[in-house]
């Protein structure tokens, strides 16, 4: 291809697997362009979708006169591909100029600075970049300017959620990704997720490696969610142990401990750049003063909830010392079931080693949710729970999934098309399966039955404990409760059932409780947590650490806010959203603070009750 619609080819910058990317000329303007388009001749519409994602973010940029983002041209469909014409300004990505010439500690400096500024940019415009990596950041070193670029993976929301899929898929971004990016964390994904990205760029900058060096993407993974890096000082002694501390803070692995905002990280880059100016050295002073978020942002953490946390993990530990054990968490809508059983989900996951023996155990943490519309739907969470299961699996290595394969072959026997009816990716591990013989309906639910205990035997076992946590069990259809009974009876070992339910929804006639009744005939263990309201001193240590201030300060709302929300968690966070949104709590930026206005907010008649408010939201 040497030209098109009036662009001629001049150069080929970069070929990869799904990306390529050539400079060209515009004929009749004389300008120079850089082209992305898709390696595939025949890309998909989820391709081509995500070419029309960025035009429009990057449009969007240029609409506001952003500076810090590369300037789009146009987006151009020539023979079924999409072609994203960009500007040309003679930059190179960090990762090439850096691998040709390595950057000077004061010049990375100086581009930390304008990428952190470049960040603050976005975030203004309510952009998540998503993807922020050397490869991802133009610099002109002659010129000084730099710029943000790929925006295909962007989102145009202040938070989002992730899923384990998502991120197996974005392998080139792996060693860049944040914890909570991962999916495999009880945090939702917002702009402090570039924080991360940021800071492991800077770490690879400064120290000329990533932090993390495996090649295999469950590796990275874990990696992300529980190692930490070794300090870019002690790998290049010629940083100043300052900057060690801003990378190491922008890599925290809860975001709440990271910069909460782009002026912050400015601020103190822009101080180290200024003691180099001024004596040649960067010494040491105490970074994130200046750092504080003018959005309104909770904190996802838990409150008050240090000994369920416990005793979910001296659960798991018991499992994976081989026990089969079930642990029930309930109370009321909005009491935080959910997200206590998620908040255990990265500790849960993470891979151990045992000293005695050198070999690893990996854990593997799989949920399903029952919905109250499709109770007459037998199976769906466990479905789509085991779905998660074959999807992890498949990103792991080739010998791993050789290793799987052998065992499932082995368990399912001529029964393995069984599970590809109702897991149909299973087939990807195992390959295709002979079809099995038709039975009556109380023969096929046996077979199901005992090809089920099969399957799950598989997974849960030595070397690799399972934790199945299922959601809503109040709404769970009776043939689901069946299975789960007989996963706790009849499995004996490194299993670990989760089961969260509403407990002032079910009576002692609800099948729910019939079939606990009957799990503990069997002599099986449950364990039942009851989760109660938060404390008032719980609300206002959320308060203190949602506004950046002390106690002293926040306890007089907090005050107000439990005295209406009475200490339900999901009440607090809306009531205090609902707040915000009328204007009772705001950011004063003169001041560099949050402010409220007492007063008002104690004479304002705001509803107690949770679905009151939510239905006032809808309306406004």
């Amino acid at each position: 291809m040497a030209e098109f619609n009036g662009i001629d080819i001049v150069d080929t910058v970069y070929e990869g697997a799904n990306t390529h990317v050539f400079r060209g000329i515009i004929r009749d303007e004389n300008q120079p362009v850089i082209l992305k388009t898709t390696s595939s001749p025949n890309p998909s519409p989820q391709e081509v979708a995500r070419y029309s994602h960025e035009y429009n973010v990057l449009k969007s940029f240029k609409s506001l006169g952003l500076k810090s983002v590369v300037n789009v041209i146009d987006l151009i469909m020539y023979e079924h591909r999409p072609y994203l014409v960009l500007e040309d300004s003679g930059s190179a990505d960090l990762k090439t100029l850096h691998n040709s010439e390595p950057f000077e500690i004061a010049q990375i400096v100086d581009i930390a600075v304008k990428t952190a500024s470049a960040l603050g940019e976005i975030y203004q415009a309510q952009i998540i970049h998503k993807d922020i990596k050397p490869s991802n950041i133009l610099y002109n070193p002659e010129t000084g300017v730099l710029k943000l670029m790929d925006f295909s993976s962007a989102s145009i929301i202040s938070r989002e959620t992730p899923t384990v899929e998502t991120a197996m898929l974005m392998t080139a971004t792996l060693p860049y990704m944040s914890p909570e990016q991962t999916g495999r964390m009880n945090r939702l994904v917002d702009w402090r997720t570039d924080f991360y990205s940021f800071g492991v760029t800077l770490y690879e900058l400064f120290t000329g490696r990533l932090p993390f060096l495996s090649t295999e993407p469950i590796e990275l993974v874990h990696a992300h969610l529980a190692l930490n890096p070794e300090s870019p000082h002690k790998i290049n002694a010629a940083i100043p142990p300052v900057l060690s501390d801003i990378i190491l803070k922008l890599m925290a692995k809860d975001a709440e401990d990271r910069y909460q905002g782009a002026f912050g990280i400015q601020h103190d880059l822009r101080q180290c750049l200024d003691r180099f100016d001024e004596s040649g050295k960067i010494e040491p002073f105490e970074i994130g003063q200046k750092d504080i978020s003018d959005r309104l942002r909770i904190p996802q953490k838990l409150y008050g909830r240090e000994a369920e946390i416990n005793t979910l993990l001296a659960g798991f530990d018991e499992v994976s010392r081989g026990a089969c054990k079930m642990v029930l968490v309930t109370g009321p809508v909005g009491i935080g079931k959910s997200a206590l059983v998620h908040e255990v989900q990265r500790p849960l996951t993470q891979k151990t080693q045992n000293p005695l023996t050198a070999k690893s155990t990996k854990r593997y943490f799989i949920s399903g949710k029952f919905d109250q519309l499709k109770k007459s739907t037998p199976y769906v969470p466990l479905i789509q729970a085991f779905q998660q299961l074959i999807r992890q699996i498949l990103s792991e290595s080739d010998a791993q999934i050789s290793t799987w394969k052998e065992s499932l072959l082995k368990a399912l026997g001529p029964n393995g098309r069984v599970m590809i009816e109702v897991i149909p990716e299973l087939e990807l591990i195992i390959g295709s399966q002979p079809e099995v013989p038709t039975l009556g309906p109380a023969e096929n639910v046996n077979r199901f039955n005992y090809v089920f205990e099969n399957f799950i035997n598989t997974f849960a076992a030595e070397g690799h404990p399972l934790v199945i946590f299922l959601d809503d069990l109040q709404w769970a259809d009776a043939a689901s409760l069946k299975l789960m009974e007989m996963f706790i009876t009849v499995k004996a070992e490194y299993l670990y059932l989760i089961g969260a339910y509403r407990d002032n929804e079910v009576d002692s006639a609800h099948p729910l409780i019939r079939t606990i009744e009957e799990i503990e005939k069997s002599g099986a263990e449950v364990e039942t947590i009851q989760l109660q309201l938060l404390k008032e001193t719980h609300v206002n240590q959320l308060l203190s650490e949602t506004f950046s201030c002390d106690q002293e300060r926040s306890n007089p709302l907090g005050g107000l806010c439990f005295a209406k929300t009475r200490g339900n968690p999901f009440f607090l966070n809306q009531f205090i959203h609902s707040l915000y949104q009328d204007g009772l709590i705001f950011f004063n930026r003169e001041e560099g603070r949050w402010q409220w206005d007492e007063e008002r907010i104690r004479q304002t008649d705001i509803t107690d009750n949770v679905v009151d408010l939510m239905v006032s939201k809808i309306q406004k």
